[in-house]
């Protein structure tokens, strides 16, 4: 059975690389790019997947990272590869928080693509254990209550400096739900890994990013 830690760097840079021609074969031609055949069998397997699409901003010479458009599939319904061409589409012209990408931002952008273990529900005797069950750096999370749902991916908190509480109440914002709602028995928490993908510049160099590295230098340690 194929795991996240069976995905290598030269995977990463092919999905990620993917995800930029999906969008600019939709963006110029209005046609949705069919997955090549000629690829790693891992790729058709299963998975949830999210592309995140941010848009590059200068400060004097710092550059800094504003997000235009992420969305993907959390649980495992699609092979990878479609999921994947699928959700890059979706991140640069249905994300509702923002208008459709057009295609001269594309020189300006960087593309993300974070694959999912599937989702599992937190158990705990009292709800006030979650935040110990919430490992920041490795987990992402899902809220659920009725109708109202809300995920957030593990590179959120670290990019944000959030402890295991605040990223708990974050998502249930996320969610549309008061931050505190997590102390209820009837929301439902769940938790997920992900093994991230990102352009480091645009049509750049790939990297796999270590998200507890990035949180020890966050700290300082």
């Amino acid at each position: 059975m194929i795991s996240l830690n069976d995905f290598t760097l030269k995977d990463g840079e092919y999905l990620v690389k993917l995800s930029r021609k999906a969008v600019e074969t939709f963006l110029k031609a209005g046609i949705k790019i069919v997955p090549p055949k000629d690829v790693p069998k891992k790729f058709w397997e299963k998975f949830g997947v999210f592309v995140t699409i941010e848009k590059l901003g200068y400060v004097g010479p710092k550059v800094y990272k504003e997000l235009r458009g992420c969305i993907g599939f959390p649980y495992p319904t699609k092979p990878l590869i479609e999921a994947t061409i699928d959700s890059a589409i979706s991140a640069a012209v249905e994300d509702p928080r923002f208008p459709p990408m057009k295609v001269d931002e594309l020189k300006n952008v960087v593309f993300e693509v974070s694959i999912l273990s599937p989702p599992e529900e937190i158990k705990v005797e009292s709800r006030k254990e979650l935040p110990k069950k919430v490992v920041v750096g490795r987990d992402g999370l899902i809220v659920e209550y009725g109708w109202y749902r809300g995920l957030l991916l593990p590179q959120v908190p670290v990019e944000y400096g959030w402890d295991a509480e605040t990223f708990l109440s974050e998502t249930c914002m996320k969610a549309g739900l008061p931050p505190d709602s997590w102390l209820l028995d009837d929301v439902r928490v769940y938790r997920f890994e992900a093994v991230v993908f990102a352009e480091v510049e645009p049509e750049g160099k790939v990297i796999k990013r270590d998200l507890v590295k990035e949180l020890r230098e966050r700290k300082g340690e």
